[in-house]
């Protein structure tokens, strides 16, 4: 039976996100976790937003810390 990594739980969690950053015109792509910090590109509507620190922040670390044992915090790559 497959192991399921740390990349997968997040990614779990993003999936459930993502319809809700869809309807506003957006996404998100992980792009790596390391040493408990999520590393998120924002992509469409999302990544020129002036809200999007906020979603990120309020809406998708907030998630992660809840749901993903071992995550301190999400950053925003470009």
């Amino acid at each position: 039976m497959a192991e399921i990594t740390i990349n997968d739980q997040v990614q779990e969690v993003l999936d459930k996100l993502r319809p809700f950053l869809l309807r506003d015109g957006g996404d998100c792509e992980l792009v790596d976790v390391e040493d408990g910090i999520v590393k998120l590109r924002l992509l469409g509507a999302c990544g020129s937003c002036p809200s999007s620190t906020i979603t990120l922040k309020a809406g998708i670390e907030r998630a992660l810390l809840e749901e993903v044992p071992g995550i301190i915090e999400v950053e925003q790559v470009f």
